[in-house]
Parts: structure tokens; C-alpha cells; sequence
């Protein structure tokens, strides 16, 4: 976690980065900064990889099931911002290395809930914290104000680039949504 110092030490080294506003070479600073938040993601979905064995969606659908207690695959999408599809595959993927176990419910056969198993609650003690987690700590101790700039700048960037309609969920992943579940 940051402190307020350091966050103050790191705008003003980004600050020194920026070139004068009107410069041609400002879009190739908001693109290397566009890079370097790709870039952190890449690194970060690596790690996870390397010390849990798990992408940023299975770490997350794992703590949702943890969070939730006994949940079906529906409840569990609502919560993680994943189609219900993909949330069903993490589960079989999540299933077969023994992370969760899923069974029918008695009154209805036709709910499956999910539940941690004891090595799947020792898998998450082990990740790291994810990226999006530290990003919505620092975030929030930010003024409403400077959130406000900096979703309508994003959004803005995100149109610039033609992603303004794509769907996304609040996950900072750097896999494609087909690559999700693996």
C-alpha cells in the first residue's frame, strides 16, 4: 500500500514525464502510459500465475465462492461481472484441480451450488493481492472530484480507441475473455 507521500513522489516524477499540453508528442505520452498500465497488468497476471497456479478470474470467482458461502453459478456471475458461461467454466476448471466442489440441492435437483474446499481456502491465502484491488484501495482515497476526471478522461481514451462499447468487467486482466476460463 501506498502512502500519501509516495503517491505525491510518483505524480510528480509522472508529472516531469509530460510533455507541454499541444505537443505532438503528448499522445505518444498518453500511449506509453496506456502501455506501462498494460504493462503492470501483463506482470501482474504472470505472478499470480507463477505463485497460485490460477489467472486473475479463477483468484476471483474463488474469493466470490469464499465470500458467498454455498452460491449457485448465477449468483456468483452477478457478483464477479462474468457471463454466467464463463463463471461455469471457471468452476469445472476450478472443480478439477479440487479448489471447489459443487452438488445438487436437495428441495431442487436443478441448483448446483459451489462451495471452497480446504485447498482451495489455501490456495487464496497464498495470492498475492490483485491489481484491481489495489487500484479501488488507492482510488478511493481520492476526492469525488478527481474520480469524476478520471472516468470521464478514460472514457474518453477508451472512445479514442474505439472501445467505448465494449464490454468489460471491472477485472484487471490481461487474457482475452476467450482465455478467461483457462
Amino acid at each position: 500500500m501506498l502512502t500519501a507521500r509516495e503517491i505525491g513522489a510518483k505524480r510528480a516524477t509522472a508529472a516531469r514525464r509530460r510533455p507541454a499540453a499541444g505537443t505532438e508528442d503528448a499522445s505518444r505520452a498518453v500511449l506509453t502510459a496506456l502501455r506501462r498500465i498494460i504493462r503492470a497488468t501483463d506482470l501482474h497476471s504472470k505472478q499470480l500465475t507463477r505463485e497460485v497456479g490460477l489467472t486473475t478470474p479463477q483468484v476471483v470467482v474463488l474469493q466470490a465462492v469464499r465470500d458467498l458461502g454455498e452460491v449457485t453459478s448465477g449468483q456468483l456471475s452477478r457478483r464477479v461481472s462474468l457471463s454466467q458461461g464463463t463463471v461455469t467454466t471457471i468452476l469445472d476448471r476450478l472443480e478439477s484441480r479440487g479448489l471447489v466442489e459443487r452438488y445438487r440441492n436437495a428441495a431442487d435437483r436443478r441448483v448446483v451450488h459451489s462451495r471452497l474446499t480446504r485447498r482451495g481456502r489455501a490456495v487464496l491465502r497464498r495470492a498475492p493481492p490483485l491489481l484491481h484491488e489495489r487500484f479501488t484501495e488507492a482510488f478511493r482515497r481520492l476526492s469525488p472530484v478527481r474520480q469524476s476526471r478520471i472516468l470521464t478522461t478514460l472514457d474518453e481514451v477508451a472512445a479514442m480507441m474505439g472501445a467505448a462499447e465494449l464490454d468489460a468487467a471491472p477485472l484487471l486482466d490481461s487474457q482475452s475473455p476467450a482465455d478467461r476460463a483457462d
